[in-house]
């Protein structure tokens, strides 16, 4: 797939490389130009740098791997009002959170996914990789050879073809894509990650909070299977 990558942070370099690795075509870009090539470079695999414009044309998916802050401008210098990010996956992964605190900073009964396709008119926009820290995704997937199941990555979104897509970006790094619904539940994924940054700031560890629930077991076939009838 055209990925492009709006961003030259943490997150941006580790889902870039697993992309570019999986033999994507990455196209980098951000406020600064020696930035964005010097992340370009340490992508390899062909990966570029563009002006930030380009890095939206004719993208098959794009990356907002910016702060919450930034969002607002960094749409702006795409011309998203305008509709540039029309009919394009747009993967959110933005916390919009108090540090160290994790309390919600989008008012209440909204979220940051939404405030992103509001600025974004068109734009197919997609919930995920906002759960796990950049780290996660920055060594080759392996499949669960070491016993540990494939992290699941929880991502909402409208469109069904945004889904798909941002599915197989998400298998391409490693993990497991787990549709929760449409992007109108995008606030629970939001308020989950505060939950998990609170946590983890009052030096708890976030996975002893949430009850593990054995998977089933697949049903057994019945003894009549295979006889005929």
């Amino acid at each position: 797939m055209r990925i492009g990558i709006l961003g030259t942070g943490a997150l941006a370099e580790a889902l870039g490389t697993g992309w570019a690795r999986a033999g994507h075509e990455v196209v980098v870009g951000g406020r600064s130009r020696a930035k964005a090539q010097a992340l370009a470079g340490r992508l390899g695999a062909g990966a570029r740098t563009a002006d930030p414009r380009e890095v939206v044309a004719g993208r098959d998916a794009v990356l907002l791997a910016v702060l919450w802050s930034g969002i607002a401008d960094v749409l702006r210098d795409v011309d998203a009002a305008a509709g540039a990010l029309a009919g394009t996956t747009l993967i959110d992964p933005t916390n919009a959170v108090e540090h160290g605190v994790g309390a919600l900073l989008t008012g209440a009964g909204t979220s940051a996914a939404s405030q992103i396709a509001a600025w974004a008119p068109g734009a197919h926009v997609v919930k995920a990789f906002h759960l796990f820290p950049a780290e996660q995704w920055t060594a080759p997937p392996t499949g669960d050879t070491a016993g540990t199941a494939p992290a699941t990555v929880v991502i909402c979104g409208d469109d069904a073809g945004a889904l798909r897509i941002t599915g197989e970006l998400v298998r391409d790094v490693g993990g497991t894509p787990a549709v929760l619904g449409p992007l109108a539940r995008a606030r629970q994924l939001e308020e989950a990650a505060g939950f998990v940054i609170g946590l983890a700031f009052a030096g708890v560890d976030p996975s002893s909070a949430i009850p593990q629930v054995p998977t089933p077991a697949p049903p057994s076939p019945s003894p009549e299977a295979g006889r005929r009838r």
